[in-house]
């Protein structure tokens, strides 16, 4: 009778609101609990209303009614449907205030719910919600609008914000998000399919109607630059530097024969520019593209950098025959002899290069001042590498030969003249480090054969060198010692270690994969094996080998947004990999073979 009672009320109220435009309609169940929160200046007010009899009912959905469509405070509309508990949907009206802000509740009481166990617990978490909103509410604005056009910028932007908010605040507490993952009764956990995520993106299941960046690398990351290879461009001479653009609308090689050219990846992979090397010496060791994407510095054996403009897309002829290459000179007065410069990079706002060379120093250069403005002596061999820890520019990371890693903070460095920390693990040189932009994270690659995740929180300030102790091993010619490879260093401070490729013959680089599209959740590094290897970077698997090259690889990079790789090798090859399928090709895909039908029934069967 109840329910009968409640279904036709609902229908009266429905054709009384008829003409009422944007008005909200309600799903009436036979149980249900009104939790109403208003959120006002002075504290938050709760009132718990349950309906047991037609009268309350009636009271309780006049009031619902009233509040939602009368009243002029910020409420936002949600529901917790009792056949799937755990799916939260949003409503996307919002009726904005300039007074305080409410959050309304329809819980559906059930002993399926398992997300609270009790409704005290259900209403501690919706006042944690309200704290959460309280917070920012100076944020969405409290104060009255001078005019019409402001008051509708200020009511967009509340919208965003709150919008924002309550994406991030209703996912209860699945960790993973309930979508990336599922318990299955007397299974491990599985990894959720990429057709549930998007069923559940369509039907609005996470309450945002959209994927958060979290899904879309999650989504993103399975699908893994495996197919080819492509032959990009083919030249005589060995390929030691190849790396797109922040924007990966370009891409730049280079190579022995002092050749540097860069590409229009979005027209076809055609040259762009085609830059002939001034004053090189034995080979372009490494290039650095300015974050504008106008300049470009190039590194050889050499103290002089030169830096030279990219040029147009209008550009009539590739060729620089007549084109300035300015020189900048790193060294200086006091040095004796003349050195080589192995890295260089330039900082997140273009300012500064920073160097590393092969008189065991780090150089920073001004570029506005156009001027040597530090110099380092910072480890005791040749500085393989260095990198900017993120954007402040503040902290910088380095690799020698050594074996060392060593963290630099500019800030204090005047006053203390050492190092922040040192970060030890490794047996031999260090060929290369990435930073993960974060300012904590980083990882190396060496010629002991593997590669290393590092946290800057668990640096030391001693240095203790553990080598083979065999003088006569030179990575450059010879193969990696068998007894070797089981060597660990007794204070190693990594928090994981790579193995399986292989660093020789020249200086291999590695990376984390991109974090638009992958989350960084891989590292991939080049090998003097000819491959390309992909890591997991938490479980340390081997996730996949790329085989074309038939030299050493030395480096390789990941487009920043698409499932892209390109590798260059000693044998002058520039591959393109790619996701099979992502060429947009009619080709019908292989007939999957019995395992792998039997693991999409069962997909399916958990969808």
């Amino acid at each position: 009778m109840l329910a009968e009672w409640l279904k036709a009320h609902h229908r009266k109220k429905t054709k009384q609101r008829q003409g009422n435009k944007g008005a909200l309609t309600f799903p009436i169940f036979q149980n249900f609990i009104f939790i109403h929160l208003n959120f006002h200046h002075t504290g938050i007010h709760t009132h718990t209303h349950t309906a047991t009899t037609h009268q309350n009912s009636s009271k309780q959905v006049n009031k619902l009614h009233n509040f939602v469509f009368q009243s002029e405070y910020c409420s936002i509309a949600a529901t917790l449907l009792l056949e799937q508990p755990k799916r939260i949907i949003l409503a996307r009206r919002l009726v904005l205030s300039n007074i305080c802000f409410s959050l309304y509740f329809i819980w559906l009481a059930s002993s399926r719910c398992d997300e609270f166990s009790t409704g005290t617990e259900c209403l501690g978490y919706i006042e944690r919600i309200m704290s959460r909103l309280n917070k920012n509410k100076s944020t969405c604005g409290d104060g009255s609008a001078n005019n019409e056009s402001s008051a509708s910028g200020i009511t967009s932007e509340r919208d965003s914000h709150l919008d924002h908010e309550i994406a991030q605040l209703t996912k209860l507490r699945s960790s993973p998000h309930v979508l990336l993952s599922r318990v299955i009764p007397g299974r491990k956990r599985l990894p959720t399919s990429t057709v549930r995520m998007l069923v559940g993106r369509e039907g609005n299941f996470s309450g945002r109607g959209r994927f958060s960046s979290a899904d879309g690398c999650h989504v993103l990351s399975r699908y893994l630059p495996t197919k080819g290879p492509s032959i990009v461009d083919q030249m005589k001479s060995r390929a030691y530097v190849s790396q797109f653009s922040a924007d990966g609308s370009l891409f730049i090689a280079g190579f022995q024969g002092s050749h540097i050219r860069i590409y229009d990846v979005d027209r076809g992979w055609k040259v762009k520019k085609d830059i002939s090397a001034r004053n090189l010496r034995w080979t372009i060791t490494d290039s650095s593209l300015s974050p504008d994407q106008l300049y470009l510095v190039y590194a050889s054996m050499s103290p002089i950098i030169h830096i030279v403009t990219v040029g147009s897309a209008t550009t009539e002829s590739i060729a620089n025959v007549t084109e300035i290459h300015y020189g900048l000179n790193f060294s200086s007065d006091e040095d004796d002899d003349e050195f080589g410069i192995f890295s260089i990079k330039f900082s997140t706002d273009g300012r500064e290069l920073v160097a590393g060379t092969s008189d065991s120093s780090i150089c920073v250069y001004d570029l506005e001042a156009d001027k040597l403005s530090l110099r380092i002596p910072a480890h005791q061999s040749d500085v393989n590498t260095v990198c900017f820890a993120d954007e402040s520019g503040h902290l910088i990371y380095s690799g020698s030969d050594d074996s060392f890693c060593k963290v630099w903070d500019r800030r204090c460095f005047v006053t203390k003249g050492q190092p922040a920390g040192i970060l030890m693990g490794h047996l031999e040189g260090i060929t290369f480090i990435d930073s993960r932009g974060d300012g904590r994270y980083l990882i190396s690659n060496g010629k002991d054969q593997t590669t290393k995740l590092w946290d800057i929180r668990k640096m030391s300030s001693n240095a203790i060198n553990l080598g083979l102790g065999d003088d006569e091993w030179d990575y450059r010619w010879m193969d990696y010692p068998e007894y070797a490879r089981n060597l660990k260093h007794p204070h190693d401070q990594s928090l994981a270690t790579y193995k399986g490729h292989s660093v020789l013959r020249t200086l291999v680089r590695c990376y984390f994969s991109p974090s638009y599209s992958t989350g960084q959740k891989y590292i991939y590094t080049g090998s003097s094996d000819s491959s390309v290897y992909i890591y997991d970077l938490v479980s340390g698997a081997q996730i996949a080998k790329l085989d074309h090259h038939e030299a050493p690889v030395r480096d390789c990079s990941w487009h920043p947004f698409y499932p892209m790789m390109i590798s260059s090798a000693w044998d002058g090859d520039i591959v393109r990999w790619e996701f099979p399928g992502s060429d947009g090709s009619d080709k019908a895909p292989d007939r999957p073979n019995k395992r792998e039908r039997r693991i999409r029934r069962r997909n399916l069967i958990y969808l």
